[in-house]
């Protein structure tokens, strides 16, 4: 296989991947959302899964688990957010998950939120035809921690 990216629904094999994924000390930082602990993580899975409204999908690069991607609907407008795994960062897989999921899910707008200092997943949203829409901060899990945020949009 060379680079192929793939798309499929999340099983509940692929959580122990995921969960390891946003451990990283580095991912929880550029995504500015802090990790959460075991119990915490699987029980905030088995409600996404769980939810018909949303879609989650896991991210397959050559076969292996890479991360996810989900689109669920938050204060009437329809997000999409996902989180690669850092093994995974530099190779394109952002972008192709991203613009086949961007086939499937038809509903627009579509926004993501996404933290000013994330160069590599603003480089991600602009290819794949969001643009700014706005700018605001949100807490990043710590008491007076507020990070700045960009708000993507595509139509």
């Amino acid at each position: 296989m060379s680079n192929d990216v793939l798309l499929r629904d999340v099983t509940r094999e692929d959580l122990q991947i995921l969960f390891e994924h946003q451990l990283d000390p580095e991912a929880t930082r550029m995504a500015a959302f802090p990790a959460r602990d075991k119990d915490s993580f699987m029980t905030h899975w088995t409600k996404i899964m769980a939810d018909k409204t949303l879609i989650a999908m896991t991210v397959l690069f050559n076969g292996q688990v890479a991360g996810n991607i989900v689109c669920w609907e938050q204060e009437g407008q329809r997000l999409v957010g996902y989180w690669i795994g850092k093994n995974y960062w530099g190779k394109g897989i952002a972008t192709k998950a991203l613009s086949q999921f961007l086939l499937l899910v038809k509903s627009r707008p579509l926004y993501a939120h996404v933290a000013r200092h994330n160069i590599g997943s603003i480089r991600v949203l602009e290819k794949c035809g969001f643009t700014l829409s706005g700018e605001g901060s949100v807490s990043a899990g710590d008491p007076g921690l507020d990070v700045e945020e960009l708000i993507m949009v595509a139509h």
